[in-house]
């Protein structure tokens, strides 16, 4: 049997699955024209043994997923990057903005320009998660989006709004920001969602799956797979944070993903596999592939945010910058010296980085919270490197 192409990093994952911190998962690696597709531990605990075709709730990296369709439509000349939303997304025309975060919804003044096409991609739309002083505090606009069911922050349970619902009653709402000023997280990808869906003028679902996912040869990503796929979903786990046992999600079952979302969310609404996503990063990694120009892949991987916006960013981009749909590092970090390693992770405990310098890439996928929650990530893309 062949060594593996990164043994710290093999003997570090296998590790944490003995150890019981998650049941399994499936790594990705790629240095240069050398690949490697690793399966480990099983689907559940007391499960199936995980397989290298396993599908996973890939929860955010849906969103470079989604800024790479967008770019599709632009290099189409569908949409602009520069053009205002209005005219696809007539809801959000004439924006009014809150005159402090905690204020009434009706304490606003008129938005100083309308939101762009990129203002969505570059999460700069004027709306999003807000994580200080606290995660979502009780404020009036957290407390109407979730009275609207629009499910802005965590994806699960799902909003059952269709999308044109969606919109309507997310354009009820006056922005946090003026657009263009504040990196705020998550939001964006939702209307740009339902942007994307009506320049196609097809479902969200469909034009991935015709202009992305065939192309590219990614057959297991999608929002929803046949019931008789159910059993290659594995299950969701998540543990109180504190130190306790990890407990199967009662969100999000796999029976949960065999029908069509009301709403399919850019945010992270895609379920995918480790081999479909390695075709995904191999195709910006060569430039777009001759599926996207190379400005295109140079827009999405290059930082957006200005030194202000970075600063304010706060604990979600750890000094990381934004480019469209992922994060760029501008600085050295823990894993590298050189800026410019970009990919994403997410809170199902899913990680993609490709780092252009090294031609390297390296994607986990887990179903355990905790591993993104709590540091495996973080190591996962710090060993990568230590190869």
């Amino acid at each position: 049997m062949a060594s593996p192409l990164n043994e710290k990093l093999t003997a570090a994952m296998t590790g944490r699955v003995a150890r019981g911190e998650l049941p399994g998962l499936v790594t990705a690696l790629a240095y240069g024209d050398d690949v490697e597709v690793t399966a480990m531990g099983d689907t559940a605990f007391g499960g199936t043994a995980m397989r290298t075709d396993t599908v996973f709730r890939i929860a955010s990296l849906t969103k470079p997923v989604l800024a790479a369709a967008t770019m599709l439509l632009v290099e189409d000349g569908t949409i602009a990057l520069d053009e205002p939303v209005d005219r696809l997304l007539p809801e959000l025309a004439d924006r009014r903005v809150l005159r402090t975060l905690d204020a009434p919804l009706d304490d606003t003044v008129p938005a100083e320009r309308p939101i762009t096409v990129e203002d969505l991609l570059t999460f700069r739309l004027g709306h999003g998660m807000i994580t200080e002083p606290s995660f979502q505090p009780a404020y009036p606009i957290i407390e109407a989006a979730r009275d609207a069911e629009l499910v802005l922050d965590v994806p699960d349970p799902r909003t059952p709004l269709d999308p044109d619902e969606w919109i309507r009653r997310f354009g009820e709402l006056p922005l946090m920001d003026q657009p263009g000023t504040r990196w705020r997280y998550n939001t964006g990808t939702l209307v740009l969602g339902v942007l994307v869906a009506r320049a196609a003028t097809k479902p969200l679902g469909d034009f991935l799956a015709e202009r992305l996912f065939a192309p590219l040869n990614m057959p297991d990503t999608g929002f929803w797979l046949p019931e008789e796929e159910a059993h290659r979903i594995p299950a969701a786990y998540l543990s109180d944070l504190q130190g306790g046992p990890l407990q199967e999600s009662p969100l999000s079952r796999a029976a949960e993903w065999t029908r069509p979302p009301a709403f399919p969310s850019g945010s992270a609404g895609l379920l995918s596999t480790a081999p479909d996503l390695l075709a995904f990063a191999q195709m910006l990694r060569r430039n777009g592939d001759g599926l996207l120009s190379a400005d295109s892949v140079r827009r999405m991987t290059t930082n957006h945010l200005t030194p202000e916006q970075l600063g304010s960013a706060g604990m979600l981009l750890g000094g990381r910058g934004w480019g469209y749909g992922m994060s760029v590092t501008v600085a050295p970090d823990d894993a590298t010296d050189a800026p410019g390693r970009y990919g994403w992770e997410g809170g199902s405990g899913t990680v993609w980085f490709t780092d252009p310098h090294k031609d390297s890439i390296g994607i986990a996928l887990s179903q355990v919270a905790d591993f993104y929650l709590l540091g495996g990530t973080a190591e996962f893309t710090r060993l990568a490197y230590a190869r």
